[in-house]
């Protein structure tokens, strides 16, 4: 856990990579993609906790289309800023067989955790798979599964805020920001 202290000072000196108005015009969008591709598809809509639960709740009613919602939880993170494996602590209690999955996350980053959660679903039987984030980070290697739906790309750094955490704090905030170099 974070002192609130060090969580203020992080907040102080990070910059907005990203407005709230800028991030509400981004959901709107996404909405209306996903509606397009979706609508008729009566979807199973799964949402990763914890990152993912402000978009997720702001998506949902923007979509205009019958759906059902469930939610996982998995990460890598464990508190930290990586991990080798990913962690299994919720999956979904909806039955996925022969349905369209659409799943809804916080960020796309190296993007294991998210094709991990699509390698699990497609095993259990998902007809297909696909994915919204509200956040893809631009980096400069191959990463091993691609959005289909993307609110915005973000910089290569450790970004916070509307959902996303710094550790665990400030998921809370209605804007994206990045941590200033060294203050993590």
């Amino acid at each position: 856990m974070i002192e609130p202290a060090h969580a203020l000072a992080i907040l102080a000196s990070a910059e907005v990579v990203c407005p709230a108005d800028t991030l509400q015009r981004a959901i709107d969008r996404v909405a209306l993609e996903i509606t397009a591709a979706l609508a008729d598809r009566h979807p199973l809509v799964l949402s990763i906790m914890g990152g993912a639960v402000v978009f997720t709740g702001q998506l949902l009613p923007r979509l205009r289309f019958p759906l059902e919602f469930d939610y996982l939880h998995a990460s890598r993170y464990r508190g930290t800023v990586g991990g080798p494996a990913i962690e299994w602590r919720v999956r979904p209690t909806e039955d996925v067989r022969g349905r369209v999955v659409l799943v809804v996350d916080d960020i796309l980053d190296e993007g294991h955790t998210l094709a991990a959660v699509r390698d699990e679903l497609l095993d259990a039987g998902a007809a297909e798979v696909r994915n919204a984030v509200l956040c893809e980070k631009r980096l400069d290697r191959v990463k091993p599964i691609r959005a289909d739906f993307v609110g915005l790309t973000v910089p290569d750094r450790y970004v916070f805020g509307f959902g996303m955490d710094v550790h665990g704090a400030w998921r809370n905030l209605p804007a994206i920001y990045a941590v200033a170099a060294g203050s993590a």
